[in-house]
């Protein structure tokens, strides 16, 4: 086993044991900013929304910490995208919801991004402003819980979507919410 693979294998039994800051459907707030508006097909962007940079640039860096984790050009969305890639060696629990090669969520030039969540926080994300569906949710089984989650406009709305990132590769990698 390589060093890389070690570090990878410790941080995710780490993750197992040392709780992380988690958002349950139970504990998400309601987001308080307006709902943006959105396509309806695919590419499934929001409309008239741009990002804030600095919001944008901190996801970034925190998603990049991940263990096992690569960010880098996405896989299946828009140019300019950055995909959030699970490195071949990283174990995954739940290909089934992954939309394309081993890119769990991505994020779109204007902030927001599309993740795959537990299908009932993806429904919680949903009713308390977060996130919509993605078009696709119901074309595929495992989808259910496919959504996009809106762009951040501030740092209290940035920690609850890094937090929801954090459900995806948790659901992702051991096939069950973190608590």
């Amino acid at each position: 086993m390589s060093l890389r693979q070690s570090k990878s294998a410790i941080l995710a039994l780490a993750m197992t044991i040392v709780p992380i800051t988690a958002v349950l459907a139970a504990d998400l707030p309601n987001r308080e900013t307006s709902i943006p508006e959105t396509t309806n097909g695919v590419p499934h962007v929001q409309i008239g929304v741009q990002a804030v940079p600095e919001l944008s640039e901190d996801l970034l860096r925190r998603v990049g910490e991940l263990p096992g984790v690569t960010l880098g050009p996405t896989r299946v969305s828009l140019p300019g995208a950055v995909g959030f890639q699970l490195n071949e060696d990283h174990k995954t629990a739940r290909p089934d919801v992954i939309v394309g090669g081993r890119e769990f969520a991505h994020l779109h030039p204007d902030g927001s991004l599309h993740a795959s969540l537990s299908p009932e926080l993806a429904q919680e994300a949903i009713q308390k402003g977060w996130a919509v569906a993605h078009p696709w949710a119901d074309q595929r089984k495992g989808w259910e819980g496919f959504v996009m989650i809106y762009t951040p406009a501030t740092q209290d709305e940035l920690n609850v979507v890094i937090q929801l990132v954090e459900q995806s590769y948790h659901f992702v990698t051991f096939g069950m919410v973190k608590e």
